[in-house]
């Protein structure tokens, strides 16, 4: 009986297959897929809004208080589009299709969703809440526990709680947690496979990535006095003047610090966590004789009297800044993220007409392209895979990074 000829149609959804089974980090965040790009294909540089939840403050009294809608908005930019190619003959497309990934697809689609992987995993840089100890892998549950903690500080909805760390910090937990009051079943799990699995401390998953990228904090020097210059008095600030420093020290975007006497607050009470609010640098600063002037911060700095509250009372002048980790040093940047907190979306890149092959096919919010075409000068048939995707961090209080 004769062999059936493998379609692109097939190829194409069989490399998506592959690709969603290949992603860690990015299987488990919130995938909003956009078609409003098909009809003329997407391109680098397109963006997509995104609502964010309204906030209110609640009033006392029978007296009614109407305040004005307060939504807030996000934009997400497609940046990225990343490919690999691959070259398949006509021969091959006889062979059975499970046969095809295994020998053609599989060896350059797992590479795809590892490069893929690693970029989202620079969420990180948007992401202030902060737990364990910089330098030091995670062995413990308490880290895991007080990750949790932060979200429900900010109260992030309990379910669809995941966890992905580096292979150094999958080993120090599984073993540092091994037996600690786990049901057979889990244990036997972790046992086999290495993994701390599903279902453990309230996460639904806690995956283990090579794709977890690592940090390097600002060359501030260790024996710096940091200290706030100027109080901050504007409701919704966004950046701060630092001095203390000496010459022209640095701030590296992620880096993490806090600030005396200025607490997170419940965005749903607005009141005090009894945590020092942490702050995530969002652009790269460079001191002017020791002094950093507007220093990007997240959050925003809102008191109580705002809806948008998201520290107890505004930073004083002089009050000491607290940075974590030591100067120019580099460590991991495990996640904690409830499903909403990063998003990442794709969109429909052009098919184009007058090749070879072309398919673009969609599954759970991610929409992949493959293209063949034959090439006259060298006498081949290359073919790409593509994918145009872009990320953000669009909920920060939602998400943790346990530093190792």
């Amino acid at each position: 009986m004769s062999n059936s000829i493998l379609t692109i149609d097939m190829i194409t959804r069989k490399a998506l297959e592959i690709l969603e089974n290949n992603l860690v980090i990015t299987r488990n965040v919130n995938r909003q897929y956009d078609d409003s790009f098909a009809v003329e294909g997407a391109k680098i540089g397109s963006t997509l809004r995104i609502r964010l939840p309204d906030r209110a403050l609640v009033t006392d009294g029978a007296a009614l208080q109407v305040q004005d809608d307060n939504e807030q908005y996000t934009t997400l930019t497609v940046s990225s589009q990343k490919h690999i190619g691959v070259n398949f003959t006509s021969a091959e497309l006889t062979m059975q299709l499970d046969d095809f990934a295994e020998r053609v697809l599989k060896p350059r689609i797992s590479q795809l969703a590892a490069s893929v992987d690693n970029d989202v995993a620079n969420a990180y840089k948007g992401i202030y809440s902060s737990v364990g100890t910089p330098g030091t892998t995670p062995a413990t549950s308490l880290v895991l526990l007080q990750a949790q903690q932060k979200l429900n500080e900010y109260a992030a909805p309990m379910g669809n709680r995941y966890a992905t760390v580096n292979p150094a910090a999958n080993a120090g937990l599984v073993e540092g947690m091994k037996g600690l009051f786990n049901p057979g079943d889990t244990i036997s799990r972790q046992f086999k496979n290495g993994l701390m699995g599903a279902g453990v401390l309230g996460y639904d998953e806690i995956s283990m990535s090579q794709s977890i990228v690592q940090h390097t904090t600002g060359s501030r020097s260790a024996s710096d006095t940091i200290l706030v210059n100027g109080a901050v008095t504007t409701q919704g600030a966004t950046t701060i003047n630092l001095d203390g420093g000496t010459g022209s020290a640095t701030f590296a975007v992620g880096d993490v610090f806090t600030i005396a006497n200025v607490y997170a607050v419940n965005p749903q009470t607005r009141q005090s966590t009894g945590s020092l609010q942490q702050f995530v640098v969002t652009a790269a600063n460079t001191a002017s004789s020791g002094a950093w002037t507007s220093v990007a911060i997240s959050p925003a700095i809102y008191t109580p009297t705002n809806a948008l509250a998201t520290v107890d009372s505004f930073p004083a002048d002089n009050a000491a800044v607290t940075v974590l980790g030591a100067a120019s040093t580099v460590y991991p940047q495990n996640l904690v993220y409830q499903k909403d907190a990063i998003t990442f979306a794709t969109a429909d890149l052009l098919l184009p007409q007058g090749v070879d092959m072309a398919s673009r096919q969609v599954h759970n919010g991610i929409s992949l392209r493959i293209v063949r075409q034959y090439d006259i000068n060298n006498d081949r048939m290359p073919c790409r895979i593509d994918v145009l995707y872009g990320y953000s961090t669009i909920r920060a209080p939602m998400a943790a990074r346990i530093w190792g």
